[in-house]
């Protein structure tokens, strides 16, 4: 940034802009006022939370460049206090980025423990859900976490979207599900990080017995694929019932889910399936 000069009350005027934009979540407004005072004035009293405040804005706004430039500004202000935001939400805009190596100093800064090595953080985080989309179809789907803010999907979403993607989320968990009496976060999505392979089919298949779905769903899942019943797609808290009925395939192509549903089907009596499609 290049300093501007700015008079006192020209100053004020663009803060008070600027709060006003954040009370109704204008985050271009934000981010416009707040780095205009920042490059004038870097180092006030309150700058260390503008450049907090202003990396966020552009968090919001998915401007991944400028959350990574101001969130390194906001970091350094933060020092070494653990648990302190601005290294969390750098570590997202650096992931974002390809920063590894920032991100790496992020998180462990932040106190999240991480493997010691270099590059791309793919380690167990454990289970959670995401919503995709929040601001659109707001699925919730299970996820495997790989690093603090990184997620690969375990559902198969009955939405347009993909077993298998990896997501980028959010830190603050907006809601929990209870399973089993254990309580799961959830978490919004915030970016799409990698694409699946996996296609959507969907079939009919005769489950006589709830253990003939639960093989079925076991037998995707022993070829890194998934399957979800349909009236429960969509539903992380829901349950398989036995039955005719329509499932949710994640499998590369046709020949490989028909191939996983002929082996289903002959090793149960009364298991039978039929009428695969590619999901609309």
């Amino acid at each position: 940034m290049s300093r501007v000069q700015l008079s006192g009350a020209e100053a004020m005027e663009l803060l008070q802009r600027g709060e006003d934009a954040a009370d109704i979540q204008d985050w271009p407004v934000v981010a416009a006022c707040y780095e205009e005072f920042l490059t004038a004035f870097p180092d006030t009293p309150i700058s260390a939370e503008l450049w907090f405040d202003a990396a966020l804005a552009n968090k919001f706004l998915r401007n991944w460049p400028k959350a990574y430039e101001l969130g390194r500004q906001a970091a350094l202000r933060a020092g070494a206090a653990q648990g302190h935001p601005a290294w969390w939400n750098l570590g997202i805009a650096a992931t974002m980025v390809g920063d590894w190596g920032t991100a790496r100093e992020a998180w462990t800064t932040y106190g999240v423990p991480l493997t010691p090595g270099e590059g791309e953080i793919e380690d167990g985080f454990g289970s959670a859900l995401v919503r995709l989309d929040p601001g659109g179809e707001a699925e919730v789907v299970w996820v495997r976490r790989i690093c603090p803010t990184r997620a690969r999907v375990l559902s198969v979403p009955y939405g347009r979207r993909r077993f298998g993607e990896i997501v980028v989320h959010d830190g603050a968990p907006t809601g929990e599900r209870l399973v089993e009496d254990h309580a799961f976060p959830v978490f919004d999505e915030l970016a799409l990080w990698q694409a699946s392979t996996a296609a959507t089919w969907r079939a009919q298949v005769t489950a006589p017995e709830p253990l003939d779905l639960t093989a079925l769903a076991g037998a995707f899942e022993d070829r890194g694929l998934a399957m979800e019943p349909v009236d429960i797609a969509g539903d992380a808290d829901g349950g398989a019932l036995a039955g005719a009925r329509d499932v949710l395939l994640a499998a590369p192509d046709e020949q490989t889910a028909t191939a996983i549903l002929a082996e289903w089907a002959v090793a149960g009596a009364g298991r039978a399936w039929h009428a695969i499609h590619a999901k609309a």
